[in-house]
């Protein structure tokens, strides 16, 4: 059995961050059930409803049986993907203050698909600019492909669709021991800087 852990900081009800973790993970099942490796089981935790847990821990010290039922879930999982709406340009406390619960090293090795939502596209780099230095930090192995979702997202012929397939099959293709596909490469025409200088073409 293979068993992905799906992290979500959504505040609200209903939550688009909520929404996003759902379908990523969705994603990730529909493309390991197509390489035969036989079950697939998702546990996934609503950061909000451990809020208060997660704090008391960060003072106390002992996490409540609920958090530590969720930390042994994302700990013991094959696979996390890890969903935060986006704040001030980066991911929400609630998000990195459940990081700081789970003890460092935990995550070392671990297949991480990252996702973020927000208001705005200008947005997007928090996947680049803070969650993948964060994971890597903790020595996980992050996938190449992060999903964030503006609201614009939402509707028809944003993209969305395929960058979460997309995301979900290179999580399928670690756990089952394959490179993800090579994805095309948008500058191979490009004309090299230094030929450019050489009066080349």
């Amino acid at each position: 059995m293979t068993r992905i852990a799906v992290v979500s900081a959504g505040l609200g009800e209903p939550s688009s961050t909520h929404l996003l973790a759902d379908r990523l993970a969705a994603a990730a099942s529909t493309a390991l059930g197509a390489t035969a490796t036989g079950p697939v089981e998702v546990t996934t935790a609503h950061l909000r409803d451990v809020a208060r847990d997660i704090a008391d821990n960060l003072v106390a010290g002992f996490p409540s049986p609920a958090l530590r039922a969720v930390v042994e879930d994302v700990v013991g999982a094959d696979a996390l993907i890890a969903v935060t709406p986006t704040f001030n340009a980066s991911y929400s406390g609630l998000f990195k203050s459940f990081v700081d619960v789970v003890e460092p090293g935990a995550l070392a090795g671990k297949p991480v698909l990252i996702g973020a939502t927000g208001g705005s596209e200008r947005h997007s780099l928090v996947l680049d600019h803070a969650l993948r230095p964060l994971f890597a930090y903790l020595k996980a192995i992050v996938l190449p492909t992060g999903v964030y979702a503006a609201s614009a997202d939402w509707g028809a012929g944003s993209g969305l669709v395929e960058r979460i397939d997309r995301a979900g099959a290179e999580l399928a293709d670690l756990l089952v021991g394959r490179a993800p596909a090579a994805q095309a490469d948008p500058y191979a025409d490009v004309v090299p800087f230094e030929r450019l200088l050489a009066g080349g073409r």
